[in-house]
């Protein structure tokens, strides 16, 4: 039996809350102090939906940090080692927010509205805190709130028409991770070509709770005859497409140096960055002493993966702890229905798998403990190069 989750005042509600609740959502997690939906169908079947369909996701966890004020880029600077001074408005960035040692303290989404008005929306942390911290220290002139605003994902395949039906065909020429402010029911709407999947979708920044509530209507009675329906981040999907989840494969003793964000971190940038120095240090002194890899693993669906990546041992001999030598950390796992192998994402210690190519994990099933051979990948997982082959038609035997 699954525990519940008791609902106070300390998990906020979204707008959509109640839509959610009527659209048979089976289980949540806490992100943000406020619930996400995690499952609706089952994982697998979410999955099948994701890539064939169209989905809505109230991801109003995606909380934002509003910064505005003549100190507001000096500020958003000095959270980030990525160089933000060729911002403009219409554009989004990915961006590692991290402290003084260059550790990752969140990984939002920046979005400039001008000069002095900035928005982070935020991963799993509570960075308005970080935020607030820094600007008293620095003794910055800006205005740090958390604004009512609740972003509604739609994801899929079909993303792109159901949003020209609810917003206007205006929304078809926004690139990847830019933005228009759009008219929708007499009130304007940031509309992002973005979202947590790569199966293409958008990202509105809904800013009225009824206009909410009628604009989840609207896109499930404009889209009945693209199979909408409702979804949420799916574990499976996200680890194909190789998108890192904050709170689990990257955390806070990890910098982006060893989670492969590289080309997200300015080092040779003349920038006022509280980890830029740290972060140099840490590549032209000290060096990356881990990494975070991607793990693949032939074994049996119902069979899950241990917490360890081992070099060594081998399903011979399996009981002998003695000849494993631990190598990494397996930080999040999946069953992969597409390539029929269980895909996982590993901080690695370099020296322990250098010039290295055989590993195992250990792992649990109705048969009991056992292990299993693994091979690791660089992220993202380049499935061609990894030689694995579809194993299932993108329409799936479920009959979505």
């Amino acid at each position: 039996m699954t525990p519940a989750i008791s609902i106070s005042r300390r998990l906020r509600s979204t707008p959509f809350t109640s839509r959610v609740t009527e659209a048979g959502v089976k289980s949540y997690t806490v992100y943000n102090h406020m619930l996400l939906p995690t499952s609706f169908r089952s994982l697998e079947e979410d999955y099948w939906h994701l890539c064939n369909h169209v989905q809505v996701w109230d991801v109003s966890c995606e909380r934002q940090v509003e910064i505005k004020g003549p100190d507001a880029f000096r500020l958003i600077q000095l959270m980030t080692p990525r160089d933000l001074g060729n911002a403009k408005f219409g554009m989004c960035f990915y961006v590692p927010v991290c402290d003084e040692d260059g550790k990752i303290l969140n990984d939002p989404i920046a979005i400039k509205h001008d000069d002095n008005h900035w928005w982070l929306s935020i991963a799993d942390s509570d960075v308005i805190l970080w935020a607030k911290g820094l600007a008293t220290g620095y003794g910055l002139d800006v205005k740090i709130t958390e604004p009512d605003v609740w972003p509604l994902a739609v994801q899929g395949p079909k993303a792109e028409e159901l949003v020209a039906r609810v917003f206007g065909d205006e929304t078809k020429d926004i690139r990847f991770f830019r933005y228009q402010n759009i008219n929708y029911r007499g009130k304007e709407m940031l509309v992002a070509r973005s979202g947590w999947s790569k199966r293409g979708g958008f990202e509105i920044y809904v800013n009225d709770a009824e206009l909410g509530q009628q604009l989840w209507d609207d896109l499930f009675s404009q889209g009945e005859d693209l199979n909408v329906g409702p979804g949420c981040p799916n574990q499976i999907e996200r680890m194909e497409s190789s998108l890192l989840s904050y709170g689990n494969e990257v955390d806070s003793s990890n910098t982006p140096l060893e989670c492969g964000l590289d080309k997200y971190v300015n080092l040779d940038a003349d920038i006022e960055s509280l980890s830029i120095e740290a972060l140099r240090k840490q590549k032209n002194e000290t060096g990356v002493k881990q990494q975070l890899m991607g793990v693949i693993v032939h074994a049996d669906p119902k069979t899950s993966l241990g917490g360890s990546l081992y070099e060594g041992a081998n399903e011979d001999n399996e009981d002998n702890e003695s000849d494993k030598k631990l190598v990494g950390e397996i930080r999040s796992q999946v069953w992969s229905p597409r390539y029929q192998v269980h895909l996982a994402f590993a901080m690695c210690q370099l020296s322990g798998i250098e010039g290295k190519t055989e590993f195992t994990v250990d792992t649990n099933s109705d048969k009991g403990k056992g292990t299993a051979k693994a091979t690791l990948a660089t992220l993202p997982f380049n499935f061609t190069e990894l030689a694995l082959e579809l194993e299932l038609e993108l329409e799936s035997e479920l009959n979505l």
